[in-house]
Parts: C-alpha cells; sequence; structure tokens
C-alpha cells in the first residue's frame, strides 16, 4: 500500500487573563497536535462495481409532499434514463464523483474488524476533504428488480448507474497523535473488503462496491 504525505505540525499558545488590569497573565502550553496530510487512492475490486444510489430529485419530491399531506397525484410514467441519471452524482466539471462520508464512515466501520483502533479515535482522528470524491471510471445503466419494503411489498424495476471499473484518489488530513499512516491504510483497505460503498455492498449483504488500497505498482502503472 502507498499514499503520499505532508506534515503540518502545529503548536498552540494560548494566554488567558482574568481581567485586563493583570500585569502577569499566566500561559497555558496545549499539546502540538501532529497534522499530516496523505493522499489515498483506492481500486474497484475487479467484478464488484460501484452501484450509486443517489436520491433522485422526483424522489425528494414525492417524500416532501408525502410529509406536507399533500394530495396524492396519479404515478408518473416510469423514464429509465432519467431513473438512471438521477442516481448519479453529477460534478461541475462534467465528471461524477461519490460522497467522501462514505469513504469515511466505511473506515470507522472498518474498526470493527482491526485491532487497536476504536470507531470513536478513528471518527475524530482523520477528515477527507471535501465533500465529493471524484471518480475514475465511466457509468453504465444497470437493471434490477427488486421488492418494495412494508408489508406485501410489490415488486419494482430500478434503473441505476453502476461503475464496473473505477477508482478514487482523495486527501486525507490526520492526526499523527491518535493514528498512524499505516493504522489509517489498513482501515481504508480493510474497509474495502468487509464494508465497500454504495448499493449492496458487503456491509448490507451484498458484494459490490468494494475495494483496496492502490499498491507502489498500481500507482506507478497509472502515471
Amino acid at each position: 500500500m502507498a499514499a503520499k504525505t505532508k506534515n503540518e505540525t502545529t503548536t498552540q499558545t494560548t494566554t488567558t487573563t482574568e481581567a485586563p488590569s493583570v500585569a502577569s497573565a499566566p500561559i497555558i502550553e496545549l499539546p502540538a497536535l501532529n497534522i499530516k496530510t496523505a493522499q489515498v487512492t483506492l481500486i474497484g475490486e475487479p467484478g464488484n462495481g460501484l452501484i450509486c444510489h443517489k436520491w433522485s430529485e422526483k424522489a425528494k419530491r414525492e417524500m416532501l409532499d408525502k410529509q406536507m399531506k399533500k394530495a396524492k397525484q396519479a404515478k408518473e410514467p416510469k423514464d429509465p434514463k432519467a431513473d438512471y441519471e438521477g442516481s448519479l452524482y453529477k460534478l461541475d466539471n462534467g465528471g461524477y464523483g461519490f460522497p467522501a462520508v462514505a469513504f469515511k464512515s466505511a473506515a470507522v466501520d472498518a474498526c470493527s474488524h482491526v485491532a487497536n483502533v476504536t470507531k470513536v479515535e478513528a471518527r475524530g482522528a482523520f477528515h477527507i476533504i471535501g465533500d465529493m470524491v471524484p471518480i475514475d471510471g465511466t457509468p453504465v445503466m444497470r437493471e434490477d428488480m427488486v421488492r418494495l419494503s412494508g408489508i406485501g411489498g410489490s415488486a419494482d424495476i430500478r434503473y441505476r448507474g453502476e461503475f464496473k471499473k473505477w477508482s478514487v484518489t482523495f486527501t486525507v488530513r490526520y492526526n499523527a497523535n491518535v493514528i498512524t499512516l499505516e493504522q489509517l491504510l489498513n482501515l481504508f483497505n480493510t474497509a474495502g473488503f468487509a464494508i465497500g460503498v454504495g448499493e449492496w455492498r458487503p456491509q448490507k449483504d451484498g458484494s459490490f462496491g468494494m475495494f483496496h488500497v492502490a499498491t507502489g505498482d498500481e500507482l506507478r502503472a497509472a502515471a
């Protein structure tokens, strides 16, 4: 596993005074935060595509109408292409992305499968920069038969975007006083196998959205 790192060690010194007239205020020394940054690349496992599941504007509108007790309108005809496009997270530059929080949540949940790092420690020990992580890959439409929730739920056909071959690269800021880079990469690597991201991921008894941390050879081959 490989990652590019950068140090951002900071020292904090705070001066407090009880009143402006106090001549000699006590000096409080705070422990230095050893903040570092690392660039992490995750590669999707072959045969385990990333299935996107963004809430479409149509679905959000229907949910809001129901909560506002609005009169229910006749069900609109299904539009496979619109459903497919609505499931994707589109970026302003025309590309596609995936929520950064999904990868952080996967890494935090992976603490259940490793030693010496708790979920509480991991949650505050690192942060992925940005809200969306760009996806390197091309989506295709997939059609799935699903069973709607509830008693006597009927069957339905869902059209969603899937990235069969994909990778993501993002920057992580982490507190090296709490977690090492090796531990952080191990969390992401374990998350790729045990947790996953997207629909039908391992965490939800599926096998899609699996990934691994890119090796040095894979990074050099992609350069």
